[in-house]
């Protein structure tokens, strides 16, 4: 609903005088009337996101109540369309109810009747509006770096991120070094409702100890109150805290932050009682949590409260059909930012992309997509000073990769797909060692 037009009604009603008496007793109530005595006139300008309500006679020249609300109810269905209705109308206003109008009023309805009514489907359009404009942030949110693609993994993760996003759910996210837990924690904060609200990252290894309490639960000044700093946790309050390498809090920090994530509460420096925060809490990790447990290295309540919902982002060698789609979405957005064209992919570059591991994952494909257009990096590692036998070799092996993965692993069909003998292709294999089985899609999905 606009701040301008509060508590919008469009009223109908072709009695002049009838009209002007309703509308002035609307304003008094509070409500911002729309006066129409013609009630095709009363259409124009209503849309999906007009964010008032009608308020219709049902007895009128030219369409009637029942065909105004039938041919609002074309333009938006659930645009809150109430009728007044003479006694004898009643039938035919029950009927327009069943036929989807909001609801129907005798008259003369009582003005607190009447006010109850309309702002009733006014909170009704208010919350449609409102659940229609966060379907459309959601929809044309731009997925994050590690989100792009059409491997079986990425898709499971995206359904994940939404139910974490509409949940509000802690979660521990795992991975290697650069697989992108942060960038999903942010498109995580940005499609939820606490969107509005900061996203704090932390990353836990930087915490000095001595430290913790002033800059991260927050301290109060001798002089009084109000002098006080904001510790990096209260500053997350209604929005996202993000703990990056949880595992690096020393067992005296993990038994604080259990405090603040079960009580709710930090207590600052000075301070004479506790503060209340309200935390969503994401913690990413690329240590094996459950063996620190284990091995009495991490507290097994924080741990326990942190991974009711665990997800696993894979490595770029696990999902490489997704490689390419990464690589052209680094390289539109490094030729965006610096005003280029997009170089020509030579065979040597598209070898790189086929037979490259990505160890650093999406931080390593990204530099090497600037280096790229830059053409700086266009050539695979190690190539530069390379015999023309040993670039051949490499070239070699990146198709055989390649046949597998787009097989799935099945030599007999990637043998066939690249038209060679069962023999030869098993001495290449062995001569570059390469394994099919590890191009075999793991069972139980994502």
């Amino acid at each position: 609903m606009t701040d301008d037009t509060p508590n919008l009604v469009r009223l109908v009603e072709d009695d002049a005088a009838l009209l002007a008496a309703t509308a002035q007793g609307l304003a008094m109530a509070g409500f911002t009337a729309e006066p129409y005595a013609d009630p095709l006139a009363a259409l124009e300008g209503l849309g999906p996101d007009w964010p008032g309500v009608v308020l219709s006679d049902v007895r009128m020249p030219g369409i009637d109540g029942i065909e105004l609300a039938a041919r609002i109810r074309a333009i938006d269905p659930e645009l809150p369309v109430i009728l007044l209705t003479g006694h004898g109308d009643v039938e035919m206003a029950v009927q327009a109810l069943r036929d989807g109008a909001y609801d129907f009023m005798t008259k003369p309805a009582s003005r607190a009747t009447l006010e109850t009514t309309l702002r009733r489907a006014l909170a009704a359009r208010r919350l449609v509006l409102e659940n229609r404009q966060l379907r459309r942030e959601r929809d044309q949110a731009v997925p994050p770096d590690g989100l792009i693609g059409r491997s079986p993994a990425i898709r499971h993760m995206r359904a994940t991120a939404e139910h974490i996003a509409r949940a509000g759910m802690h979660a521990l996210f795992t991975g290697e070094a650069g697989v992108g837990k942060e960038r999903l924690a942010r498109h995580i904060h940005a499609m939820s409702p606490r969107r509005s609200r900061p996203f704090v990252a932390v990353s836990c290894a930087a915490i000095a100890p001595e430290r913790f309490d002033a800059d991260y639960l927050g301290s109060v000044g001798g002089s009084g109150p109000h002098l006080r700093s904001y510790g990096r946790i209260e500053s997350a309050s209604r929005g996202m805290l993000y703990l990056n390498g949880i595992e690096a809090l020393t067992p005296e920090m993990q038994a604080r932050m259990l405090e603040v994530i079960e009580t709710g509460t930090v207590w600052p420096l000075g301070a004479s009682d506790a503060r209340p925060v309200d935390l969503w809490v994401i913690a990413a990790t690329r240590a094996d949590l459950a063996s620190l447990v284990a091995e009495g290295r991490f507290r097994a309540d924080l741990y326990y409260r942190l991974s009711g919902l665990t997800l696993s982002l894979p490595p770029l060698r696990a999902r490489r059909e997704d490689v390419p789609l990464l690589f052209r979405h680094f390289v539109q957005r490094a030729t965006e930012r610096n005003g280029q064209r997009v170089p020509a992919l030579t065979e040597v570059d598209q070898a790189h992309l086929d037979g490259h591991d990505w160890p650093g994952n999406l931080r390593e494909l990204e530099q090497f997509a600037e280096a790229f257009c830059l053409g700086l990096g266009a050539a695979p590692e190690g190539t530069r000073g390379a015999s023309l036998s040993e670039m051949i070799s490499r070239y070699e092996a990146a198709l055989l990769r390649d046949a597998l993965r787009q097989e799935g692993g099945n030599a007999t069909a990637a043998m066939t797909r690249l038209q060679v003998s069962r023999k030869t292709f098993y001495d290449k294999l062995a001569r570059h060692g390469i394994r099919s089985g590890d191009f075999r899609a793991p069972r139980g999905g994502a």
